[in-house]
């Protein structure tokens, strides 16, 4: 069973009716759901995953201590720490699992600024450009089953995806890294002997193809462990996935190394193409490096297209 429809089941059945019996007055002020971090939130959660922190639970999101008071919170924990200890054949656990609670009762604001850093989702253009990835995502991932107020829905929403200014000072970043280590870089470490470094400039265009996939998608992407995964999901040039696989899973003797070069170039192509489809690069040719640039020039505040091309990577 997939941890968000155990959540969801778990909250229906004893969730739910202990608010509707005991809380009913800030019932229409919590909202609740599965968030944060773990597989099970991005849902890509199997048998494997049982074996730490899987459990029948839930997030008990509370606004600040001037609408639901400290009293009534605590309350609201015990009550939470009561519900069945198994359900469906999972049993929840006593320990914490590794970086805090998961489940259970929290603010809003705690909530959002472990995330984000900002209580209410507005963020700066600086915190748009610093923040990492993988807590955006946690930020905006799972599902909410009630939300009585819609505050926490309204914050998801502010957080949904980069403005798109941030977007491209990050496309254009790793196009540049692309440019470097997959398109320049990986023949010359070969040249100079260097198969190790070959495989590292293999491994850091992977990683820059990975993120500019995502930026070409408009969707974060999660924690390193899940990125494969959730590539494969992607609208827009998933099957890039498999490629970059195998550029980092191989070895780079000079008949497997003039394959994998030639991969490097049909992946450069294929992200080129839905560059010029997106409408953000003027460039016209096969060379990412000009791509880049010409994706640094669609940027519209002068500010952030005045910094270095690599501010935001």
């Amino acid at each position: 069973m997939k941890g968000l429809e155990l959540s969801r089941a778990y909250f229906e059945t004893f969730g739910l009716p202990m608010l509707k019996e005991q809380f009913q007055e800030i019932l229409p002020k919590i909202c609740a759901g599965l968030l944060g971090s773990g597989s099970e939130v991005l849902g890509f959660d199997d048998e494997t995953s049982e074996d730490h922190d899987f459990e029948p639970g839930f997030c008990l999101l509370l606004p600040g201590e001037e609408i639901v008071d400290r009293r009534t919170a605590f309350l609201l924990e015990r009550a939470y720490a009561k519900l069945p200890k198994e359900f469906m054949g999972y049993h929840r656990s006593l320990m914490q699992p590794v970086g805090g609670a998961r489940h259970g009762v929290m603010r809003i604001s705690e909530f959002f600024e472990e995330k984000t850093g900002s209580s209410d989702g507005i963020l700066t253009l600086g915190q748009w450009m610093d923040l990492p990835e993988q807590t955006l995502a946690e930020a905006t991932a799972g599902e909410i089953f009630f939300d009585g107020s819609g505050e926490v829905t309204r914050i998801r929403e502010r957080l949904q995806y980069y403005p798109e200014d941030i977007r491209l000072k990050k496309l254009a970043g790793e196009l540049l890294i692309m440019a470097q280590s997959g398109q320049y870089n990986y023949t010359r470490c070969l040249q100079h002997g260097e198969k190790g470094a070959a495989q590292l400039a293999a491994i850091e265009f992977a990683k820059s193809t990975m993120h500019t996939i995502f930026l070409l998608n408009r969707v974060y992407q999660p924690y390193y462990k899940w990125s494969f995964r959730a590539m494969r999901q992607l609208p827009n040039l998933s099957l890039e996935a498999e490629l970059l696989e195998y550029l980092i899973t191989t070895d780079n003797e000079p008949e497997m190394a003039e394959a994998k070069y030639d991969v490097i170039e049909g992946i450069a192509a294929d992200v080129i193409d839905e560059l010029i489809d997106q409408g953000v690069t003027r460039a016209n040719c096969g060379d990412l490096e000009k791509h880049a640039y010409s994706v640094n020039d669609q940027i519209e505040d002068g500010e952030i297209r005045n910094l270095h091309i690599l501010a935001s990577i």
